[in-house]
């Protein structure tokens, strides 16, 4: 297929990858890299990539466009800006966000694409840069089945766990309720970790002895580690957690619904960044409650 690629960062450059090495044709375009005058990179240019600065111009030559960018507006932006992906759809081109954002917007863009003749599949991921990497990503999509099962064989290059959870913007309402689960894991092995730390106990000899047992979790197993090894170097950041629970709260303030624990979560996140934390990986969670007990793990 020829696909257009909108947003090659940490994650969206091994994605694009995945499709280049299957032998799909790929236009790419990333903002940051036309606005600092840099090149594609190396690596999907040598396997074809080819670089489109004019986003409906991509959009033009693309049977489906796919965009995997920070936040709402980015999104909406990339779509509905001034020579945007908008203004090269036509009938039939599908346009595929594998971005994080708002599930109402959402709503709205896919209905907007749709009025002009086009497509359109939300579907969010999970699994970071390292299942970016190993096209290993839970990819959670809502949208029309039938575009769906055009478009499976696509996500298959890059994902494993590949659902259509409903309507359009149901795949964002999966990756929100994703990220309040990882969140309040997070806070949960920090506080267990901080609390053995404190109390005398090796903490890696804790997280070794209960990763047999009921508590043992994907969280404990890799962020665990990381808050006893310290290292937190960019893996999913805390920035980009704040944001997808803002998405959280803000859609529970209009849906009535109380969520105490994701706020404190985000009141943990907010105190990493206010400490300048926010590019750190989000398991530096750990950190705000080490500056309240005034001890590390």
């Amino acid at each position: 297929m020829i696909i257009g690629f909108v947003g090659l960062g940490l994650m969206g450059r091994p994605m694009a990858g995945h499709l280049l090495k299957a032998g799909h044709q790929v236009f790419a375009n990333d903002l940051f890299l036309i606005q600092n005058n840099k090149p594609l990179p190396e690596e999907l240019a040598a396997a074809g990539a080819v670089e489109i600065k004019s986003l409906k111009e991509l959009a033009a030559k693309c049977e489906v466009i796919i965009t995997m960018v920070p936040d709402t507006p980015d999104v909406e932006k990339a779509l509905f800006g001034k020579d945007g992906i908008a203004e090269g759809l036509a009938k039939g081109k599908i346009v595929i966000d594998m971005s994080s954002i708002s599930p109402i917007e959402t709503q709205e863009f896919a209905k907007k694409v749709e009025a002009l003749g086009g497509e359109y599949i939300d579907a969010p991921v999970s699994g970071g840069e390292v299942g970016a990497k190993a096209a290993s990503l839970t990819i959670m999509c809502g949208g029309k089945q039938a575009v769906f099962d055009t478009i499976k064989p696509l996500l298959e290059l890059m994902g494993k766990n590949i659902t259509l959870v409903g309507d359009a913007g149901a795949g964002q309402i999966t990756k929100v309720a994703n990220q309040i689960i990882v969140a309040l894991n997070i806070e949960a092995v920090s506080e267990a970790l901080l609390y053995a730390s404190k109390a005398g106990a090796d903490p890696a000899r804790v997280r070794q002895a209960l990763m047999g047992g009921f508590a043992a979790s994907r969280i404990l197993e890799v962020h665990g580690e990381r808050i006893i090894k310290r290292t937190f170097d960019p893996g999913f950041r805390i920035d980009l957690h704040r944001k997808d629970l803002n998405l959280a709260l803000s859609n529970a303030r209009k849906l009535g619904l109380s969520l105490p624990n994701t706020a404190t979560a985000q009141e943990l996140f907010n105190s990493c960044a206010a400490h300048g934390d926010g590019n750190k990986d989000h398991s530096a969670m750990v950190t705000a409650l080490e500056r309240m007990a005034n001890h590390k793990v």
